[in-house]
């Protein structure tokens, strides 16, 4: 949404940025319900929607990485086998799509595959497929909670996101508008929600750049600027170099609590790759016992 008019200075209105603002909001929300109101290219939403009523359920927005998707199912059963999850598919290729709907198969997940996405930068495209989700599984199924993950975050520990909700309408990592102007909301990749805290809210998990915040920054105006940050307790999140002796900005990991974020488009290429395989160490003796578990039953 555009700034109030109050907050826009002289030199804005010589360029005329806030009609240039406003016009883009109209477009952005066409194009927002426009692209709700598409049917999935794989999978039944009204499915996975009934699947979810008055239960906890988990959803990631996959984009283009089987493997992630294979880590965070096999991890989820073993630390959250209460939680629904439910992969929804914004993977642009064909292929990798398909390799996506076979690990989730394979995992007994539900999955959907968002329709063809008009947004080619990931943040942008990242929120209006939240916003599918919402409109078409998440608000429809009307869940007792929701959690929503990056697809590159995994669990280490059995600590319950949901448990924050006894007390509080959601529970996430908070990030703050940059430049700071005290306006602030939940990461999208790690935030919990009491669905009947925002049922009846026009959410929106995409950008406010005019308030320079990026996805789920449009979720500011119609929930979190209703609630004092101070009083709600927030995920702790600390950022490391994901190995000893090149800066964090090079190869960040970020832990939230327990939970691991490979943190994915960090990176170089050989980068990435070497990341993924040190993510895998760290993962690996939770990665052991669940298969162990999948093994046994």
């Amino acid at each position: 949404m555009p700034k109030a008019l109050s907050d826009y200075t002289w030199a804005d209105w010589k360029r005329l940025r806030p009609l240039a603002h406003r016009l883009k909001t109209v477009r952005y929300q066409w194009i927002d319900r426009r692209y709700r109101r598409k049917p999935a290219l794989v999978g039944d939403p009204a499915a996975v929607a009934r699947d979810i009523a008055g239960r906890k359920v988990l959803v990631t927005v996959a984009y283009m990485d089987p493997e992630a998707i294979d880590l965070q199912a096999t991890l989820l059963r073993h630390f959250f086998p209460d939680a629904l999850y439910v992969v929804v598919d914004n993977s642009p290729d064909d292929d990798i799509a398909r390799q996506i709907a076979r690990v989730a198969a394979a995992r007994s997940v539900a999955y959907l595959r968002a329709p063809e996405n008009p947004w080619k930068k990931s943040s942008r495209s990242h929120g209006i497929a939240l916003n599918w989700a919402w409109h078409n599984v998440i608000r429809p199924g009307a869940p007792e909670a929701f959690g929503l993950l990056d697809h590159d975050l995994f669990p280490t520990a059995p600590d319950d996101p949901f448990a924050p909700l006894a007390t509080q309408d959601f529970y996430g990592y908070v990030r703050a508008a940059e430049p700071p102007n005290g306006c602030w909301y939940l990461w999208p990749g790690f935030s919990m929600l009491r669905f009947h805290a925002v049922q009846h809210l026009d959410l929106d998990f995409g950008q406010d750049w005019f308030l320079n915040l990026d996805t789920g920054g449009g979720n500011w105006e119609p929930l979190y600027s209703r609630y004092d940050l101070d009083r709600l307790a927030q995920s702790p999140s600390r950022f490391v170099p994901y190995r000893d002796g090149i800066g964090t900005y090079e190869g960040p990991l970020q832990w939230c609590g327990s939970w691991l974020h490979e943190v994915g488009q960090m990176g170089k290429p050989d980068v990435m790759r070497d990341k993924r395989r040190v993510v895998k160490d760290i993962l690996s003796p939770h990665l052991e016992a669940a298969r162990g578990e999948i093994v046994a039953a």
